[in-house]
């Protein structure tokens, strides 16, 4: 794992997702992962950003919450502890205001640079996004709702997440696992099923994971049985209304030619042939 990917890992291991399923940080725990040892350089860092939120005219109260809480000291004793709840714009203005001369907030500054741009991509700019686009928007999606979704369910009790991840697929698709599906779209052994979608097919199951994270959270489920059973509802009840709207069954969406994978490949070896064509040249 390169430093990009372990600091990836390090920024969605200490991303929180509330009860309407937004996203949010705590700044305590993100002075951590940017190596400031002291809060008073990092508050400072945090007040910069609310300017910065400030001249682009954005709501800072809606960005940068703060609050107050309760920690233990050495002694035993309580103390009020002041901390910010943060969106991840407020992140990236934060990375974009900390020290330069720190690796780490270089990563910081791609990382939520990009992942800020992803989640603000507008209906419009969607639209105008071709078919294979969508789908690569569309299973980053899937893939980080997948991510969150385990770490939920895991504090649910889930301990088997292949039974886990079925039962969602088994509500959705009309009794089909994942491995009926791999099979039905003729995949090859272990190839993963959401690189082979259409982005409709990918929407319906990013819904199915957003409202299932959701369920666990809202209803506190605790055993494994429950939250099984949880998603096995909610992939139920998404086709429930995917068929009430008169929409196409997902086992009935077609498959698409290419995997991302082999769009990725493809994509890898295009831009290679064009470098060693202007090495020539």
């Amino acid at each position: 794992m390169n430093n990009l990917d372990k600091s990836i890992k390090a920024f969605e291991d200490i991303k929180h997702i509330d009860e309407d399923g937004v996203e949010y940080w705590y700044a305590r725990e993100l002075q951590t992962v940017l190596n400031y040892k002291e809060w008073r350089k990092f508050y400072g860092v945090i007040e910069k950003a609310k300017i910065a939120c400030k001249r682009s005219k954005v709501n800072t109260l809606y960005h940068f919450v703060d609050f107050d809480k309760m920690v233990q000291i050495g002694s035993g004793a309580n103390r009020k502890q002041r901390d910010y709840k943060l969106s991840r714009y407020a992140c990236y203005l934060i990375a974009q205001n900390g020290d330069s001369r720190k690796k780490v907030i270089a990563l910081a500054q791609t990382y939520f640079a990009v992942q800020t741009r992803k989640q603000e991509i507008s209906e419009k700019e969607y639209t105008l996004l071709t078919e294979d686009e969508k789908r690569f928007y569309q299973r980053n999606l899937t893939r980080k709702g997948n991510y969150s979704l385990n770490q939920t369910a895991k504090k649910a009790g889930v301990k088997n997440f292949d039974k886990f991840h079925n039962y969602g697929y088994k509500g959705l698709y009309n009794g089909e696992t994942a491995d009926d599906i791999a099979k039905r779209k003729g995949l090859r052994y272990r190839e993963d099923i959401l690189d082979n979608m259409g982005s409709e097919e990918l929407a319906a199951n990013l819904f199915r994971i957003t409202q299932t994270e959701s369920k666990l959270k809202k209803d506190n489920i605790q055993t494994e049985e429950d939250a099984n059973k949880a998603h096995y509802n909610i992939g139920k009840n998404i086709r429930e209304v995917i068929k009430k709207n008169g929409g196409t069954m997902p086992e009935e969406l077609p498959t698409p030619k290419k995997s991302l994978k082999q769009l990725e490949k493809e994509n890898k070896n295009s831009l290679k042939n064009k470098d060693c064509i202007l090495e020539k040249e």
